[in-house]
């Protein structure tokens, strides 16, 4: 842990030129004192670290000198490609891997590019879970599906109260939840991590297909688990107003088809989940929607219209 942070230490000169204390003790997590102590061990062990007195002072590293310890390792490299999603690698266990990866690669940058990390840094960030998500603590499995992902490892688990064996490929994160794509015996499936009970990974390395793409595999069944929600169909009688709210209102997986089916005279046929999601897409509506069918989901229509008839009309004398 030590000998790390001394490379952080040494890294975040070389990267940022000079820095207090302070500042170096922020950055590493520890306190000022250790960060004396380890200036004191990198100056014992020949790296040529002084110290500025005054305003403005701080540590820095002999004009020229360039560590040879900006080489990134195999975990480095893959996780800087997700140092976008900081919430992720804290999740998957990969935050300390990752922070390692990005001071190597500044370290490497030459003087006038430096300040690139921290440029994009705050113009570019991604807050993958959605709104109202509370900070629920990640799924146990996790960390381990995730070692397992990375170093393609079979694993043993029980899932929906079912015993297993996965081969894990890839995971994904979805609006604050976690999915697992994992090849069975016979083919490609999709997991959701939360829903794991005991798991096992194991020493034995399977053989990953050359042809497998996590993002096209993803888009598919993500693209028919939709589709399979859309088990009722309704018709409506839309205004050109309507018309145009249609695209606000329509589940997004039913709007191609119902488009496609739109009439001159604004009806269309429009799939829905079920009578009650219809339901609350028709009050959205408004008056620039007539239900013609089913008949359940005319008459739901209808009684709302009279009960905000009686809130609106004219008051009874």
């Amino acid at each position: 842990m030590r000998a790390a942070r001394l490379m952080s230490l040494v890294l975040l000169l070389q990267g940022r030129g000079g820095m207090t204390a302070a500042e170096l003790a922020a950055e590493l997590e520890v306190s000022e004192r250790t960060v004396h102590r380890d200036v004191l061990a990198l100056s014992g062990a020949g790296v040529p670290v002084y110290s500025d007195r005054g305003r403005g002072g701080g540590y820095r590293l002999l004009e020229g000198y360039r560590t040879r310890l900006t080489g990134l390792d195999r975990a480095e490299a893959e996780a800087l490609f997700l140092s976008g999603v900081p919430g992720a690698l804290r999740e998957m266990g990969l935050q300390e891997v990752a922070a390692t990866a990005r001071l190597k690669a500044a370290a490497a940058l030459s003087p006038g590019l430096r300040d690139a990390p921290a440029t994009a840094a705050q113009r570019f960030h991604l807050d993958a879970p959605g709104w109202f998500a509370g900070d629920d603590p990640p799924p146990a499995a996790l960390t381990r599906l995730a070692r397992a992902v990375w170093n393609d490892r079979v694993v043993t688990a029980v899932y929906k109260d079912r015993p297993r064996t996965l081969e894990p490929y890839g995971l994904i994160l979805k609006a604050g939840a976690w999915y697992l794509a994992a090849r069975t015996r016979t083919r490609f499936l999709i997991f959701r991590v939360d829903r794991f009970g005991d798991l096992d990974v194991r020493d034995d390395v399977f053989a990953r297909d050359p042809g497998f793409d996590l993002a096209a595999f993803w888009a598919e069944q993500s693209a028919a688990f939709t589709r399979t929600l859309l088990r009722a169909e309704v018709t409506l009688r839309l205004t050109a107003r309507g018309v145009r709210q249609l695209r606000h209102i329509a589940d997004p997986a039913a709007l191609p088809d119902a488009l496609a089916s739109l009439q001159p005279d604004g009806t269309v046929r429009l799939g829905v989940e079920s009578l009650e999601v219809a339901y609350s897409q028709v009050l959205r509506f408004g008056p620039e929607a007539e239900v013609l069918g089913p008949p359940e989901l005319r008459a739901m229509a209808a009684e709302a219209a009279a009960r905000l008839s009686a809130l609106y009309g004219p008051p009874q004398r």
